[in-house]
């Protein structure tokens, strides 16, 4: 699991994620009653690394040195909400989706193989899995790393 220092922590105040060490207004993290209730409507063992990112800034946004060059990493409580409603599991069957772009791609772990999962973009206006979904990082800590860099 990554340590907090390593981490981008989202800045309130100009809604964007910001190298952990840099001083700033911290936003609040997610709650250990949200933390919980995501984890029982996930139904899947969530990744500890993903956890403790929304531990530490439950959600935020930034740029992201690879492709599609912008991350929107949701709450806990809009993750849950989305799990609970079930709004991506008729299309997109066997992903957990945690965020996107702003421009219609999400991004999701992929839990149709083993541990750990991957984390994969998504083309959300094409049902095609086979087309609609491209590898982009090995697991989230690998996503995470890129996470403000331009």
């Amino acid at each position: 699991m990554c340590q907090p220092q390593s981490w981008l922590i989202f800045d309130v105040g100009r809604r964007k994620m910001i190298p952990a060490n840099t001083p700033s207004e911290s936003g609040n993290p997610a709650s250990p009653e949200a933390l919980e209730a995501l984890r029982r409507a996930a139904g899947i063992d969530l990744p500890d690394d993903y956890l403790a990112f929304l531990a530490i800034s439950n959600g935020g946004e930034a740029p992201l040195g690879i492709e599609p060059g912008y991350v929107v990493i949701d709450s806990a409580e809009d993750a849950t909400s989305q799990k609970l409603q079930r709004t991506f599991e008729e299309f997109f069957p066997g992903f957990f989706v945690f965020g996107g772009n702003g421009g219609g791609e999400l991004f999701a772990f992929d839990h149709r193989g083993s541990k750990p999962w991957p984390v994969v973009m998504i083309d959300m206006t094409n049902i095609d899995l086979k087309e609609s979904v491209v590898r982009v990082a090995d697991d989230f800590s690998q996503l995470a790393q890129q996470m403000g860099v331009e």
